[in-house]
């Protein structure tokens, strides 16, 4: 019977605590020039979810955070940049907030003067719908 009763608990506490997935992620290359590559990262957001700008007031939901692994062979130029998104007044953050629904991309633009090379890194956001936010992240490593 105390096996039945655990056997229960464990069902019933892994389908309240299912991992919500609210976003997917998708990395291409664009060559500018013989040095300089434009990284676009595109992410697609389910329907009813927000994914938050990278650029937010403190104090807020957290905002989406491109990380780069140090790599000799590989320049960063500028920052990664992002789609203009939507702006609204958000009652449980008691702010406004810039934010994407739907799908959006961002953007690193490198110099490299390697033919082949590897770059790799990770992007921590946040998504939310009515019901509650999942902060989450996306490893990531494009090949060219």
């Amino acid at each position: 019977m105390k096996k039945i009763f655990l056997l229960m608990l464990l069902i019933s506490c892994l389908s309240f605590s299912q991992i919500h997935k609210p976003v997917t992620w998708e990395t291409s290359v664009k060559k500018i020039t013989e040095t300089e590559y434009l990284l676009i990262f595109t992410a697609m957001i389910k329907k009813d979810w927000v994914l938050y700008s990278m650029n937010l007031p403190e104090d807020g939901p957290l905002p989406t955070v491109f990380s780069f692994d140090k790599n000799a062979d590989i320049q960063l130029l500028g920052k990664t940049t992002e789609e203009k998104g939507m702006s609204k007044y958000e009652e449980v953050f008691k702010m406004n907030v810039t934010y994407f629904k739907d799908k959006t991309t961002f953007k690193q633009r490198i110099k490299t003067s390697k033919k082949d090379f590897k770059i790799s890194g990770v992007i921590d956001y946040m998504a939310c719908n009515k019901e509650g936010c999942v902060p989450d992240y996306y490893e990531f490593e494009i090949e060219i």
